[in-house]
């Protein structure tokens, strides 16, 4: 059995639990591995360091983990790797890593051995370790990214080429007569190959058999086979707490695996282990406490989350510019921007990735994970103009229907027009320099852009992305969106009420004048505009009774107060022209947003 990228995921930890009680039920001497990444993600890591998490993995009696680079995250604070070193202590299990080296940091001082041992403790660090199954011994060794160097805070622990380390533990294990290996690893399936990945590591070092993996929250619903002279079979569990994999081998007499048959158990719709409900009360009760505090900043609006519900007449966020679209990118771009030091010129957020909205007043800690639930990471990537503009076609090309793969902005406006086919849309794309102009991007130059590593890694058909990925030319910088994003709340001081126009579709953009004395309806049959519309309020005491399937525009200066009644706009409301502020709007329902 294995799991990956866990990130302190526990709210569906007790169902794990079952999941591996009825696999030891039929397999009682089933291994359990951790490839790695095991802290950061929710506030059950912020709260407890790892031990919440470390209370179910001794619970659930693992085998053996490797480390992930988020285990290196607190390197950077005042305590250091401390609570990674009470991580290791208070386990019930070893860890194994041969390519991490630990001298450098006293903390771990007595912890790690380079041995390879068949007979590890609990709480200990080793090269590898050889365990026992239905009679046959099986050698287990561990890898950690070195990116970890650039993504994480590891301080004076170091990382050695992995796949040098690899062969050297290859050969550790046929010296001692064991030919059933495997490498339990936090490289990523097919993560940068410049650096280190699974499927370079299987073609490369010959004598693995199984590669247990983690880090790019790969879902490999079936095993995937690299012939070399031998095979080796990789397998990978996803992230977050949502699958158990399992994998059986064969072997023939020489040890080369003949036969594999593996699988993810989803973990969703389980029952709860009540073991583990008991051991995580305690841990959970504070965490739900904590999800209601108060993030100190309050919302003035709604940051709405809207979607057309099938009907592609209304705003959503999944084809139009939203306030909580533009936040979530806002920190984004500015964390980017500071956290690497470079010329990040504009951030991304697919829409699909933003799933709730925020009410107005103050703002919780929970309410912000709900926003942003996935425990995805910020990534940085350097792509041409030519990139920019096809992920933005794609991003435009199911519209107006809703599109996971929606385009939210920062630092950049771009205009398209939905009138054109899809893939012809783009008319422009602009950034801010560092004099806040707005530059139209040039298709044969470099930019470097933010986004999410689901976006960055091709999620939602971003090949464009995918291509700059396989290239070595995105990274992984490990910073959880929920957390800027919590961040960069908490740093305004006012948070805005109205969008910017950083999306703009020219087509619809195009505004029907309206005069006032046309405008008003009946109760009882309001007057329909299919499109935007402009009005201008000046000398005007009432507008009522209509419904707008579009933007509706005010502009003008209301001789006095202007009451407005009955009316309804599927787009925007918007008031850039407006002036003076005697205008009374209880009486207007707007589906999209309001620009001030």
């Amino acid at each position: 059995m294995h799991m990956n990228d866990t990130h302190a995921s526990l709210a569906n930890a007790a169902k794990t639990v079952t999941a591996v009680k009825q696999v030891r039920d039929e397999k009682p001497e089933a291994l359990l591995l951790h490839a790695g990444d095991v802290f950061s993600g929710t506030l059950y890591f912020n709260e407890f360091k790892g031990q919440a998490d470390l209370a179910i993995m001794n619970l659930m009696k693992y085998d053996a983990m490797t480390f992930g680079n988020h285990e290196f995250d607190l390197g950077s604070t005042p305590e250091g790797h401390q609570a990674l070193v009470d991580f290791i202590k208070g386990a019930n299990f070893p860890f194994i890593s041969s390519n991490v080296d630990f001298s450098g940091d006293e903390k771990f001082t007595g912890l790690f051995s380079d041995l390879i041992s068949s007979e590890p403790e609990k709480g200990k660090i080793y090269n590898g370790v050889i365990k026992e199954v239905n009679g046959e011994k099986i050698g287990i060794f561990g890898l950690t990214t070195a990116e970890t160097i650039d993504i994480s805070s590891p301080g004076n622990v170091k990382f050695d080429n992995y796949i040098a380390e690899a062969k050297k533990a290859v050969e550790a294990f046929e010296g001692q007569g064991v030919d059933k290996i495997i490498a339990l690893t936090h490289i990523g399936y097919d993560d940068n190959a410049a650096i280190d990945n699974d499927l370079t590591l299987a073609k490369e070092v010959e004598g693995i058999d199984i590669i247990v993996g983690g880090h790019s929250h790969t879902e490999l619903k079936a095993p995937v086979v690299v012939n070399n002279q031998t095979p080796t079979v990789i397998v990978q569990a996803k992230a977050n707490n949502e699958f158990v994999g399992t994998i059986d081998v064969e072997f023939d007499k020489n040890g080369v695996v003949v036969k594999n048959e593996g699988k993810l158990i989803p973990i969703g719709k389980l029952a709860e282990d009540e073991d583990a409900k008991n051991v995580l009360a305690p841990f959970k009760e504070k965490v739900d406490l904590v999800a209601t505090e108060e993030i100190g900043v309050s919302a003035n609006v709604v940051l709405d989350n809207p979607r057309t519900d099938g009907d592609d007449t209304k705003p959503s966020v999944r084809k139009n510019e939203t306030l909580l679209g533009n936040l979530i990118t806002d920190g984004m771009l500015e964390k980017a921007k500071s956290f690497t030091g470079k010329d990040v010129v504009m951030a991304l957020q697919n829409g699909g990735g933003i799933r709730a909205a925020i009410n107005d007043g103050p703002i919780t800690v929970g309410e912000v994970i709900e926003v942003l639930p996935f425990g995805n990471t910020l990534a940085v990537m350097d792509v041409t103009g030519a990139e920019l503009k096809a992920a933005f076609e794609h991003s435009f090309s199911l519209y107006p229907k809703e599109n996971g793969g929606f385009l939210h902005v920062a630092g950049a406006k771009v205009e398209f027009d939905s009138s054109k086919p899809a893939n012809q849309r783009v008319v422009s794309i602009k950034y801010k320099d560092e004099s806040g102009n707005y530059v139209e991007i040039n298709d044969t130059k470099t930019y470097t852009v933010a986004t999410n590593a689901f976006t960055a890694q091709g999620g939602d058909g971003f090949d464009m992305f995918r291509k700059a990925y396989d290239e070595g030319r995105a990274t992984d910088l490990g910073l959880l969106d929920w957390e800027n994003f919590r961040d960069h709340l908490k740093a305004l001081q006012t948070l805005p009420s109205s969008i910017e126009g950083r999306v703009i579709d020219v087509a619809s953009s195009q505004t029907e004048e309206v005069a006032p004395e046309d405008f008003n309806g009946t109760e009882e049959a309001p007057k329909v505009f299919d499109g935007n519309i402009r009005v201008d309020i000046s000398d005007v005491s009432e507008l009522k009774n209509a419904e707008i399937k579009g933007d509706l525009v005010l502009s003008g200066t209301a001789g006095e107060e202007l009451t407005l009644s009955n009316i309804k706009v599927s787009g925007n409301l918007i008031l850039t022209d407006l002036e003076g502020d005697i205008v009374n709007f209880d009486g207007i329902e707007v589906a999209g947003e309001t620009v001030l």
